[in-house]
């Protein structure tokens, strides 16, 4: 069976719209034409976005969601659908971060953390696959992040749950293959957004030094998290037929000092 081509209109919902990689996500997809649902727990900060969006000519809505209750979740899906139509592309990327060595951090921590970033993006993506499935196309893509394959001190809980997307999401490909239905990873190295940013001087400079002990800190150029809204549109871009299954973006290094050996200008 030839594949089915995406139809003109692709409504889209990003969890984890009010700030950071998911708003940048909702105003570059919003700017390319899509119709946006814009979700979390911060309303006031969705709205304000949605009306930037539709300022510029876009088509958005901010809906209310908390991917930790799972009623959230199914009124969430329920409303962005009422408002823009049946959901084409969902983009799970609500989350925060609590650092800590992971000998000290609390268990009750420790399960938020897992609660929000792996079991609060499956909740999202079982109460909208089944209906993508029965359409046969959509895509979901999942919000990781490289510690999964460059784990840093600190960071146990939040490692942990990202491993578990980078597991989910490579099950539900198999799950997913010849339904028409992508499932795909975004996993973005340091990004400069507000997570981390709330850490007293201490911890942040204890953590930083145990990076550096173990060469997780090779420079200090952060991403921007529009770098990871391009990487999100690419994904969901690509014509039927092909998946972009895993996407890894990194930092680029400031360029260095030409090497006058090495052929490079004076």
């Amino acid at each position: 069976m030839a594949f089915i081509a995406h139809p003109e209109r692709r409504p889209v919902l990003i969890a984890g719209a009010s700030s950071g990689i998911g708003a940048a996500t909702g105003e570059w997809l919003a700017a390319a034409g899509y119709p946006v649902a814009l979700a979390a727990r911060r309303v006031d900060r969705l709205q304000e976005l949605a009306e930037k969006i539709i300022a510029s000519g876009g088509e958005a809505v901010a809906v209310p969601l908390d991917v930790t209750d799972e009623v959230s979740v199914r009124d969430c899906v329920a409303k962005a659908e009422a408002a823009l139509g049946a959901l084409e592309i969902v983009v799970a990327g609500a989350g925060d971060l609590a650092v800590g060595r992971s000998y000290e951090i609390g268990t009750d921590e420790f399960a938020s953390q897992v609660d929000i970033h792996l079991i609060g993006a499956h909740r999202l993506y079982r109460n909208v696959v089944p209906a993508m499935i029965d359409r046969r196309r959509g895509d979901f893509v999942f919000i990781g992040s490289d510690v999964t394959i460059r784990p840093r001190p600190w960071s146990s809980a939040y490692v942990a749950a990202k491993s578990g997307i980078d597991g989910l999401v490579a099950t539900a490909q198999l799950e997913l293959e010849g339904t028409g239905v992508r499932a795909s990873v975004v996993r973005p190295g340091q990004v400069l957004t507000g997570m981390g940013m709330n850490l007293d001087q201490k911890t942040t400079e204890d953590m930083l030094n145990d990076w550096i002990r173990h060469g997780l800190a090779r420079h200090g150029n952060f991403l921007q998290p529009e770098h990871i809204a391009q990487a999100v549109s690419a994904v969901v871009t690509m014509p039927r037929g092909a998946h972009m299954r895993v996407v890894e973006v990194e930092a680029e290094g400031a360029l260095g000092t030409p090497d006058k050996n090495s052929g490079g200008e004076n």
